[in-house]
């Protein structure tokens, strides 16, 4: 079990603010929930705690952006992807702006906060905005790398990042640093596609479903845009059957994402698609929260029977 993502992307913000003196960071007054006043403790004068407006958030991190700056805006995700959209949209995406955008609390990972603190629709948000890309780590260590592959580009780039420590997954720098759909298993029966936090419930899938004779390919796909559906579809092509599994709900997210390109490519194979099926959130601890969206080993595990057996 690694660190959980808020902490080792607060820690990795000191990090990169010691190679990169463009970096800024601003917080919505939620510094001490994202560790982001780990970076304003290191770098007091690179650090801007607006309080609780993330429209201006935003506008001000665009405004630096416009001055040689490489700002990070640090908040609460479902916050950023709703009250900061106009100032993301208009500002920073509509002049392909440097600014990251650090979501944290992704998915239901807010879980004792309910409904109004999960953001399990910003996936469908973000990635509909020109010029942005979208990245949805599965472990520390990916949303370490995120972040510097976000320092490496030049426009708006969207990280969802977990409250919790998640298991780790075996992740290649140079894989994620090319965007790649990165194979954690071989497999040759059904081909799981796993988003975000999700990749380590497939691999558990993967171990609980090889003792019943059936081989799975387990993918972990960080960036849902842009989209390497090129591994993702060799796959299924070869296995014949693709489950797609994501702390999102089902419209707009990692799911519709696949299937924008699946139609055009004509990909011909059996489908089930894992995600929150048009219902908010509630309330409780997070992990038997997600079994109860249907995020869980268990669940894949029945799924890809039910998706062999048609």
């Amino acid at each position: 079990m690694s660190l959980a993502m808020r902490d080792a992307f607060g820690k990795h913000l000191v990090e990169m603010g010691k190679k990169h003196p463009e970096l800024i960071v601003l917080d919505a007054d939620v510094s001490s929930s994202t560790k982001s006043a780990l970076f304003g403790k290191e770098f007091p004068s690179r650090f801007y705690n607006v309080g609780v407006a993330e429209g201006n958030l935003a506008g001000m991190a665009a405004g630096l952006a416009t001055c040689g700056y490489h700002p990070v805006i640090n908040a609460f995700a479902i916050f950023l992807s709703l009250k900061s959209l106009d100032q993301i949209r208009n500002d920073m995406c509509y002049n392909k702006l440097p600014v990251i955008i650090a979501g944290a609390y992704g998915g239901l990972s807010d879980s004792f906060d309910g409904a109004s603190h999960q953001a399990i629709e910003d996936i469908a948000i973000f990635r509909a905005l020109p010029n942005m890309e979208v990245i949805v780590p599965s472990d520390s260590h990916q949303a370490e790398l995120a972040l510097e592959y976000a320092l490496s580009v030049d426009h708006p780039v969207y990280i969802r990042l977990n409250r919790n420590a998640m298991p780790d997954i075996d992740t290649k720098e140079s894989d994620f640093m090319a965007k790649k759909a990165i194979k954690i298993t071989e497999g040759k029966d059904v081909t799981i596609a796993a988003n975000g936090i999700t990749a380590s419930m497939a691999v558990e899938a993967q171990a609980i479903l090889a003792k019943e004779g059936i081989s799975a390919e387990v993918f972990s796909v960080p960036f849902v845009k842009p989209l390497d559906t090129t591994s993702i579809f060799e796959s299924a092509k070869k296995t014949g059957a693709l489950v797609t599994v994501e702390e999102h709900l089902l419209a707009g997210g990692f799911a519709s994402a696949i299937a924008e390109e699946a139609f055009p490519a004509q990909l011909k194979c059996k489908v089930a698609n894992i995600a929150i099926n048009d219902k908010f959130g509630e309330t409780g601890p997070y992990v038997p929260l997600l079994a109860k969206y249907g995020l869980s080993a268990d669940n894949i595990v029945k799924t890809v029977k039910e998706l062999l057996a048609k």
